[in-house]
């Protein structure tokens, strides 16, 4: 079911210039209003993973949020001995349990709006506490990709 919600087009805008220009690390969306994704937040390119994290959950808040992060990472294919640099991005609409109920129906109906403009996405990673949104339990979803 569709929310109604619709994207604001510096949404698409951001994106393409962390996909394309690799002009920033990450980028957090929320929803204004009930009515539009915005954007709320860009991450700098020399920002950690970490730093995501803190933006999307607000410090452990509330408030559902989406984000899009560019995760670098090392691969080795099975039978060598190099590791290349991967590059994926990953979409993450992180709805915390304690976020009203209201508020987790706006963004869960909203996720496909929001997807359809944001060509190149990777993964989309649902999170709904601090354990979901954690590096390595994050990477591992990532890199079932990479065994393909």
């Amino acid at each position: 079911m569709a929310s109604g919600v619709t994207v604001a087009d510096e949404c698409k805008s951001v994106f393409e210039e962390i996909k394309s220009k690799k002009k920033h690390r990450y980028v957090i969306y929320y929803i204004k209003e009930e009515k539009q994704v915005c954007v709320e937040k860009i991450g700098d390119r020399g920002d950690s993973y970490d730093e995501f994290v803190q933006a999307i959950t607000g410090g452990g808040g509330n408030d559902c949020r989406y984000g899009i992060f560019d995760m670098e990472y090392k691969h080795q294919t099975q039978g060598t001995t190099e590791a290349s640099l991967k590059q994926k991005l990953i979409l993450m609409s992180y709805c915390p349990d304690t976020a009203r109920i209201k508020q987790k129906m706006i963004y869960a109906s909203s996720l496909e709006a929001l997807k359809k403009p944001l060509v190149g996405v990777a993964k989309v990673i649902q999170a709904t506490d601090m354990s979901e949104v954690d590096y390595e339990c994050v990477l591992e979803k990532v890199r079932q990709m990479d065994r393909q």
